[in-house]
């Protein structure tokens, strides 16, 4: 474990490690001795459980309007950016359970991410929130786990999820505005107005239920050998019409709750 990487424990069966050279992000999570992430890949995008701030999903062509003016951002998933500037970005440790990250030269305005860790016996809570610092700036923000399909024991994972609705997608992945029946899977598509909170169940090990105080959420099943369920305040995008606007003392907050018990 490097200097970064810190070990929180609960006084019950969880353990998280949370590693803050690699974008603040969750690096293992275990629940009786089960490993529910998937482990450090080369790809950033592609392991653990990160935060996605300033901007949430993709960014059609790393671009957006704010008043007058339109900004570029790195097009990190050609044509598109994706998952905000922060996941890939050190953090430094302001407290035994709190994480931060200043917004750099890659955002336009001056701003401050936040992050911090509550675990308990049979939950994690996860906070995120995005300050402004002089100016008001469009935001969103969200957290993208990425869980086993397989633990070392039990069944392979099962999604518990009724969603209410799912966005209209163009061709390119960017949703219209427009909301449809949800369909069935495999998806990898965002969600709204769901019947109860989002549920993972390995049958055998362990029911993980997620729970936001924002509506929206993109799930994402189609790789053989992991599911992401995904807290979002907005639709991805949202840069481009449905932001939140943070502005000093204002800042844009999201929690993630995960609650676990035997399947």
């Amino acid at each position: 474990m490097s200097a970064e990487e810190r070990c929180l424990l609960s006084g019950g069966d969880a353990e998280l490690r949370v590693d803050a050279a690699e974008g603040g992000r969750i690096s293992s999570l275990r629940i009786r001795g089960e490993e529910l992430l998937v482990s450090r890949a080369a790809d950033p995008l592609a392991w653990g459980c990160y935060p996605m701030a300033p901007f949430a999903g993709r960014l059609r062509n790393g671009e957006f309007l704010h008043g007058a003016h339109r900004y570029a951002l790195p097009r990190n998933m050609p044509p598109h950016a994706i998952h905000g500037t922060v996941f890939t970005r050190p953090w430094e440790w302001v407290g035994e359970d709190a994480l931060a990250t200043d917004l750099a030269k890659d955002w336009p305005w001056p701003g401050r991410v936040e992050q911090r860790f509550r675990l308990e016996p049979d939950r994690l809570r996860v906070t995120l929130e995005i300050h402004a610092s002089e100016r008001a700036f469009p935001a969103s923000a969200g957290f993208h786990p990425w869980f086993r399909r397989q633990l070392g024991q039990g069944g392979p994972v099962r999604l518990d999820v009724r969603p209410g609705y799912r966005y209209v997608c163009d061709e390119t992945g960017i949703p219209t505005g427009e909301l449809t029946d949800p369909g069935t899977g495999p998806w990898d598509d965002i969600f709204t107005g769901f019947e109860q909170n989002p549920a993972l169940v390995w049958p055998g090990a362990l029911r993980l239920e997620l729970r936001s105080d924002h509506a929206h959420w993109v799930i994402y099943d189609r790789p053989l050998h992991a599911v992401c369920v995904e807290p979002l305040t907005a639709p991805p995008n949202a840069l481009n019409g449905a932001a939140h606007l943070v502005s000093p003392g204002n800042p844009l907050r999201i929690e993630m709750e995960l609650r676990w018990s035997g399947a």
